[in-house]
């Protein structure tokens, strides 16, 4: 009989990678619980609801009565905790729902967790495992040199990354507490198919097809570790399955970018893919805007204890994993229009709270 994983946050970018993903190489059954926000997108998931396989639970993770229901009806093995509000620049404009959904959300669903969990019997307690899913953003910001690892000490520099912190301690003291078996991952910036287009990549090609301006934070030498979206899918796999419980694990692409040189490679891809576009070379479309409020100089993820333990690594490169994410977005712009039509068009987020 197929084990039942509950997958928290699966209608957006990472978790619906994960569940198409799980659909074609697993025999799971795949619960989705997602209260559908902004950037949620059930056009994602577009041929699961035909498969025997899926089930999906418009439910929001602060909702307490509503998850204890979940679990009650579903009966999961395990928990995939995805569902997160995630763009740093929208927690600088209002922090208030990164803490419900982050925080609040993340307690909820440990305290369902656990009571489930607690009344399973003894074979199926001993098989359950939370998976909670997080970012590299925790550790704070480091300089020219050094990568975070596993015991890198928390420093989150903005309202997002605070949140997501939080949430990874909570995860910590239930384990530690009431013996919830608990697993937890941190990743790198992910790109790929079907990322909400507030997100740097399919913005700067959304923005490049439209002829608009590409704007670029300060003096684009931020740098960050790229990881493609499908390798952090089976990354997540790995370590759900067979992640030692109570451990952390770094998920990196070993893929290093300044922001202005990932756009460059945008734009000479852009050029060689679209060579009819009037916008060519796309390049004289970046622009340099005011800087992000309190903007991480540098992450970078060393990743070899998931590669060591787990014998993952990514099998993309930034280059392949790039081609692919450019062709997809020139390929289903009816996608692209659907997301704008709901109402973002790109524009800059992240001032409204600013002080002089």
């Amino acid at each position: 009989m197929s084990k039942t994983l509950l997958i928290t946050g699966g209608a957006g970018f990472i978790g619906s990678a994960l569940i198409r993903y799980l659909l074609r190489e697993s025999d799971y059954r795949i619960v989705n619980v997602d209260k559908l926000t902004y950037a949620a997108s059930l056009e994602s998931l577009e041929d699961a609801p035909q498969n025997p396989r899926y089930a999906f639970e418009r439910v929001d993770i602060c909702d307490a009565s509503a998850l204890e229901r979940v679990f009650r009806e579903h009966r999961p093995d395990g928990v995939i905790h995805l569902a997160a509000e995630s763009h740093v620049d929208r927690s600088i404009d209002g922090p208030a729902d990164f803490m419900q959904t982050n925080i609040i959300g993340t307690f909820h669903l440990l305290e369902a967790s656990l009571a489930y969990w607690q009344q399973l019997g003894a074979d199926a307690r001993a098989a359950f495992r939370f998976h909670h899913v997080s970012t590299d953003e925790v550790y704070g910001s480091l300089g020219d040199t050094g990568y975070f690892t596993e015991t890198t000490p928390y420093a989150p520099n903005s309202p997002y990354s605070a949140s997501k912190a939080s949430s990874d301690l909570l995860v910590r003291a239930w384990h530690h507490t009431y013996g919830l078996p608990v697993v937890t991952s941190n990743c790198s910036n992910n790109y790929g198919p079907y990322q909400f287009p507030e997100k740097l990549i399919p913005l700067m090609i959304l923005n490049a097809l439209e002829g608009k301006p590409l704007p670029v934070y300060g003096t684009g030498t931020n740098v960050r570790d790229w990881l493609f979206v499908d390798d952090h899918a089976r990354a997540l796999r790995d370590v759900f399955e067979r992640g030692r419980i109570g451990e952390q694990y770094n998920i990196g692409g070993h893929n290093e970018k300044r922001n202005i040189d990932l756009v460059r490679e945008l734009c000479t891809l852009l050029d060689e893919m679209l060579p009819q576009s009037p916008h060519r070379p796309h390049d004289r479309l970046i622009t340099f805007v005011e800087d992000r409020r309190g903007h991480d100089r540098r992450y970078a993820i060393d990743a070899s204890k998931i590669q060591r333990e787990l014998g993952w690594k990514p099998r993309e490169t930034f280059q392949t994993g790039l081609r692919k994410t450019v062709q997809w977005y020139l390929n289903n712009r009816d996608w692209c229009r659907a997301i704008q039509a709901r109402g973002y068009r790109g524009e800059r987020l992240g001032l409204a709270r600013r002080v002089s």
